[in-house]
């Protein structure tokens, strides 16, 4: 596969993995989100979408370029994608814990463990290309932005 196939290929995986996401968040976001007592810095419903829209083709931008290098360092490369793929995976169960299970608290203690392993994704893709570490700083901040809310929310509600 050449480098844009490769880019393209992960940027439908993290929409596809976004979107399935989405699908959770449906229905709590009219029946149940609407019932919680949220921080004055709650954003409006409709950004989030587009923010993890931006966010998920940045991933996979990211992660496309890391894979390009497998021929170069494939020991490096694969360790870093595997973890990006563990991230992925974490930001998708926050939609299910928060959402699905309508559980904040769990959500909260899940977001550290997924703060910490995109972390971890930015060290390891700065070894391999700094430009797909710099495409994760957008991501991180926002969960962190997302840890504070999520953290304000059961706080507010417990």
């Amino acid at each position: 596969m050449n480098k844009i196939t490769k880019i393209l290929s992960v940027v439908v995986t993290c929409l596809v993995i976004g979107y399935f996401s989405g699908i959770v968040t449906q229905s709590a976001i009219t029946d149940w989100y609407p019932t919680l007592i949220k921080p004055s810095f709650n954003p409006p419903n409709w950004i989030f979408a587009p923010v993890w829209s931006m966010l998920y083709v940045m991933m996979g931008v990211a992660a496309g370029l890391v894979w390009d290098r497998m021929d170069s360092n494939k020991e490096v490369v694969k360790k870093a994608l595997i973890i990006f793929a563990i991230q992925l995976a974490l930001n998708a169960l926050w939609s299910y814990l928060f959402f699905g299970l309508h559980n904040p608290m769990l959500a909260g203690l899940e977001i550290i463990i997924l703060w910490l392993v995109i972390y971890e994704t930015y060290l390891q893709f700065s070894k391999i290309n700094k430009i797909a570490a710099y495409l994760l700083i957008p991501y991180l901040a926002w969960v962190s932005f997302a840890m504070v809310l999520n953290g304000s929310i059961w706080w507010l509600n417990k």
